[in-house]
């Protein structure tokens, strides 16, 4: 294994599982977050030590793409890396491994590295760099940075409040809310006989909490192979945009599950 690559390994729990028996996006988008956590405990600057000097790595931008969702008690192996970098950000490269080695799915992120106090972007330590080096391979060849247009006239929408329980260790709208939020605003037609193949993001400006939020979703009439979906997450009652994101959605059938 490439020396600048870091491998972490689950075994899927029983709570992290849907009601089709394989787990669900937003337990995938955790164990994504949790290795890239680990990651930064690795190389000594976790986001405890980081939060310390009030800073931390905010996502601005991602993409992730499975091919099957793991089921209970199977085992996987998430590896990531940092492709790239900027002066104030780095694009994290993530490859998620079934045992038998096989790849399940993949993920793109555009992190930036920011202060947590004066709410702008700071420049990335060079102890992190070095450390972390980087791998110019890429996990999925996909422009993450292209913008998403907001949705002004939806087909589903759906409120909600954001609770103490929604923010993180940076007193920032956890990204995956804005999953959970996106999912729950899909008809139950797809959800039942679909499920999530790609969520592409963008992150655009925070909520706080006890803020009211609009989830708002359109169909995407270009994409006539596969279910797919606009979405904007809003302020409600303001023309304030927080995220939009496209989803793609593929028949229940073509997904095939692995009960080892």
């Amino acid at each position: 294994m490439n020396k600048n690559r870091f491998d972490k390994q689950f075994e899927l729990r029983y709570f992290e599982m849907n009601e089709f028996g394989v787990a669900s996006p937003t337990t995938i988008l955790t164990l994504l977050e949790e290795t890239a956590a680990e990651h930064c405990y690795s190389i000594n600057h976790s986001l405890y030590q980081l939060a310390e000097q009030n800073i931390g790595w905010v996502l601005i931008s991602g993409l992730m793409q499975m091919e099957r969702y793991p089921s209970y008690k199977e085992k996987i192996t998430i590896t990531t890396w940092l492709s790239k970098y900027s002066t104030i950000k780095g694009f994290r490269e993530n490859i998620i491994y079934d045992e038998q080695n096989n790849i399940i799915g993949r993920a793109k992120g555009l992190w930036i590295f920011f202060d947590t106090i004066k709410r702008r972007p700071v420049q990335i330590f060079e102890d992190i760099i070095s450390k972390w080096s980087f791998c110019n391979e890429e996990s999925i060849d996909y422009n993450i940075s292209k913008k998403i247009k907001a949705v002004e006239n939806s087909d589903y929408e759906l409120d909600f409040k954001v609770n103490r329980y929604d923010t993180d260790i940076n007193k920032h709208l956890n990204n995956i809310r804005y999953l959970q939020w996106v999912i729950e605003s899909i008809p139950d037609e797809i959800i039942d006989n679909y499920y999530l193949y790609s969520i592409d993001g963008r992150f655009i400006a925070e909520a706080h909490y006890n803020q009211s939020i609009v989830s708002l979703t359109k169909n995407d009439a270009m994409d006539t192979k596969d279910k797919s979906f606009i979405h904007t997450i809003k302020i409600e009652g303001t023309d304030k945009v927080c995220a939009t994101a496209k989803s793609t959605w593929k028949k229940i059938e073509t997904q095939t599950h692995n009960n080892t």
